[in-house]
């Protein structure tokens, strides 16, 4: 097996972290230089990371994304780092180009940002997270998030406790063709 599918193999959505275990500075930053290396189209790069690492704003951060009602999320405050993404305008070309052929693609490159985290988290003995579910409107007050951007995700980081799962995916015959659709 290759490195990277070892890689890709032992990283899984972590719902458990250590809250007792700060994350070193050094390895956020190189998170961060992963995703500012992130492929996108056009190269517009339409992303913007705020790395809540403050244990106060962090509690904060990790209340919006916990719903006592459905009863999911409140992992989330045991992550000692934070990391929301907000969607920026994309460039003229791939703006152009999402609107002739009516996709868009600031939306994939974020995912690809956020494929980009998880993976170079997981590289860095770190678990995560990817949290869809959040109060947008709470997230941007208190990270001072203009209305007019849009808060994609929140990944959230730390040292997970817990045991790796088996995965559960599809066969490759169930989602893989070759030279035409099945």
């Amino acid at each position: 097996m290759t490195d990277f599918l070892k890689l890709v193999s032992g990283r899984q959505s972590d719902r458990s972290f250590d809250p007792c275990h700060p994350v070193e500075k050094e390895k956020i930053e190189r998170i961060v230089e992963a995703v500012r290396l992130a492929p996108s189209a056009c190269n517009s790069q339409p992303w913007h990371l705020i790395v809540v690492d403050e244990p106060e704003l962090k509690n904060k951060v990790a209340d919006t994304t916990s719903s006592r009602v459905l009863g999911m999320n409140h992992f989330t405050k045991q992550a000692p780092v934070h990391i929301v993404l907000v969607e920026e305008k994309v460039n003229f070309s791939s703006g152009v180009g999402g609107w002739i052929k009516k996709k868009d693609y600031a939306q994939l490159d974020l995912g690809i940002a956020a494929a980009h985290i998880a993976l170079a988290a997981h590289a860095e003995g770190l678990g995560s997270c990817i949290v869809g579910w959040f109060d947008e409107k709470k997230m941007r007050q208190l990270l001072n998030i203009p209305e007019s951007k849009r808060v994609w995700l929140d990944i959230v980081i730390g040292y997970g406790t817990q045991a790796l799962r088996t995965k559960k995916r599809k066969s490759r015959e169930e989602i893989v063709s070759f030279n035409n659709y099945k």
